[in-house]
């Protein structure tokens, strides 16, 4: 991310926060609705789907119910008529069943398998097939006591004597007031693809189970089922009769215990309750189109997303940058008003050092002359001329040492500030700012005073702006007791791990109604003309670079408190390459800088 000018580490993660918190905003409230819609849709969508499904595969269940009722009726029907149009001897001939066979077989594509007659003790007086039946008596078969009481009778499934699985169809008739049965054997293998002839899909099959829970029709492949759920569904009736309608139809979901296969289950009564269709299809092949539609909108989603954070990410850099860019305008704005509030200060000091710079260019213009005077005397080349010239010169050169201090301190303090962190020694900073602002001090009828400790730690800070503080209180002080006098004291103590800085002066204090206004810019209590309002501004400004903060309170004295870190601290470099720290934040030491008056009023700068 471009910033311009120099980032310190804590500059670099604050914008790196600031640029995650915009991305991670933005992203979510541009996912939200996409999301939510997503999800909404998708299930409203697969609700649709799979009601739709679900109908559509108890429809397919319901025809095909109607096509194995139809196949069961006319094989049933047929018998009907066969019995109503023959007689009793032509359906005990073994001939004549035999023809009749051969017909239903070309009728019906090879369903009937064989075909019998038998008497009221379940004797087989007739049959005609591949098996040698005739007089065998079933009076003791299951499906032979199936047949009392019943007209036409349908079997489950049952081996039998020929040890093959098969059912039997059988129709009542009667000849001469005695009962008689018109047995035909269906074809199971023909049966069963009529049954299993269910569905499109590739796990889609069916089957036939009776209310024992048996198959009747074998599934295509491994069917494994919840019996004694079925059982309690569709047989789940008063006595084990059915529970289920006739024209009813159940769906459910199965899992299966083993494999963990979800499948959908569509169950309906056959043959007034005696069996029940069952179809099954795997969930994944019967919403195959559903699951490709989820996982499509879930790839669109996941693609918006991607965009969407890609977007976010280059729109929060670009507005980290310009706040970034920002930030190093503000910085440089205040370096700026800080220069221009030291080149106040020197205008301040100008008196001052124009005075300190006048006395020693005197006395070199004086002693100029003189030499110039022996130079047109009679004897210059005397040894007392010229130990006087040399005399002179010596002062010459003393007294252009003195110009050259002062200037070179004014030109120290108003030259551009480094914004390079640094070891301070206080003391060395109190004594150069005093000197200074002597020659000013002596004209006020001020006394200024140091009390420096000896063997201070240096203290962590940017000389140029300690200098500017330490300035601008001075000039506040010096203003303050300019037409009565008095005295202005500065310290320095050591405090813990930190290095204390005092200012005190006698002058006569801030009033108490304009003291929450005395650091705002530009305002200022002097006269117009003799004040900027910069001065406390640039040192509440400088002070929270210094991880200090402000406040004011009224009382006796005059008080203004710096609290800036000790030379053990890091501080962090913003834009423009100034200090900058959290208002509020202690460190482990710093300097402080203290000016007090003794009139019942206060300012501080902490």
């Amino acid at each position: 991310m471009p910033v311009p000018g120099r980032i310190n580490v804590h500059d670099r993660l604050a914008y790196r926060t600031l640029t995650r918190s915009f991305v991670t905003w933005i992203t979510a409230v541009s996912l939200t609705p996409l999301v939510v819609c997503a999800v909404v849709l998708g299930y409203q969508f697969q609700s649709a789907y799979r009601t739709r499904v679900l109908a559509h595969m108890e429809q397919l269940v319901l025809k095909h119910k109607q096509e194995i009722n139809f196949f069961l009726r006319d094989c049933s029907a047929e018998l009907r008529m066969l019995s109503d149009i023959a007689s009793l001897n032509e359906l005990s001939n073994d001939a004549f069943l035999a023809k009749v066979l051969g017909t239903l077989r070309a009728e019906h594509g090879g369903v009937f398998e064989d075909i019998g007659f038998l008497d009221s003790a379940g004797t087989m007086l007739a049959y005609a097939g591949p098996f040698h039946l005739k007089n065998a008596n079933y009076a003791d078969a299951g499906w032979f006591q199936a047949t009392k009481g019943q007209e036409v009778s349908i079997s489950d499934v049952f081996l039998g004597r020929r040890g093959l699985p098969h059912f039997v169809v059988t129709v009542r008739c009667t000849f001469a007031g005695h009962p008689y049965l018109l047995r035909a054997t269906i074809m199971f293998s023909a049966f069963t693809d009529l049954v299993q002839n269910l569905g499109h899909g590739a796990t889609a099959q069916a089957c036939i189970i009776n209310a024992d829970g048996e198959f009747q029709t074998p599934p295509k492949k491994g069917l494994r089922l919840d019996i004694p759920f079925l059982r309690k569904m569709v047989w789940g009736g008063p006595s084990g009769r059915p529970g289920m309608g006739e024209d009813e139809v159940a769906t459910f979901s199965h899992q299966d215990a083993f494999s963990g296969q979800a499948s959908l289950l569509v169950v309906t009564p056959l043959q007034g309750g005696k069996w029940a269709l069952v179809y099954q299809e795997d969930e994944a092949d019967a919403l195959a189109v559903l699951y490709r539609s989820r996982l499509l909108a879930l790839t669109i989603v996941l693609l918006g997303a991607m965009a969407i954070l890609a977007v976010s990410t280059i729109l929060a850099r670009r507005l980290v940058a310009r706040i970034a860019a920002a930030d190093a305008a503000r910085d440089a704005l205040n370096d700026q008003i800080i220069a221009a509030g030291k080149l106040a200060s020197v205008g301040e000091l100008a008196a001052g050092v124009a005075h300190e710079i006048n006395n020693p260019v005197a006395i070199m213009t004086e002693e100029a002359g003189w030499i110039c005077d022996i130079l047109s005397g009679d004897a210059p080349a005397a040894p007392e001329n010229v130990a006087e010239m040399r005399r002179a010169l010596h002062q010459i050169r003393a007294q252009g040492a003195r110009c050259r201090d002062v200037t070179h301190k004014l030109l120290s303090f108003a030259h551009k500030a480094d914004s390079n962190v640094r070891s301070v020694d206080c003391n060395d900073l109190v004594s150069e700012i005093a000197e200074l602002s002597a020659r000013r001090a002596r004209y006020a009828g001020v006394h200024l005073r140091t009390d420096l400790a000896p063997g201070l730690p240096p203290a962590a800070g940017l000389p140029s702006e300690l200098q500017q503080i330490l300035l601008n209180l001075m000039n506040n002080a010096l203003d303050a007791m300019e037409s009565n006098g008095g005295e202005l004291t500065i310290a320095t103590r050591p405090a813990g791990a930190r290095v204390k800085l005092s200012v005190t002066d006698t002058g006569h204090g801030i009033p108490a109604a304009v003291l929450p206004r005395i650091f705002e810019p530009f305002f200022t209590t002097k006269a117009v003309g003799k004040g900027t309002g910069l001065g406390l501004s640039i040192c509440a400004d400088i002070i929270k670079k210094l991880d200090g903060g402000n406040h004011g309170d009224q009382r006796t004295g005059k008080r203004e408190h710096l609290h800036g870190p000790a030379s053990g601290y890091r501080g962090g470099r913003g834009p423009g390459g100034t200090a900058r720290c959290r208002q509020g934040r202690r460190s482990p030491g710093g300097v402080r800088v203290l000016a007090s008056s003794r009139k019942p009023s206060v300012r501080e700068t902490a």
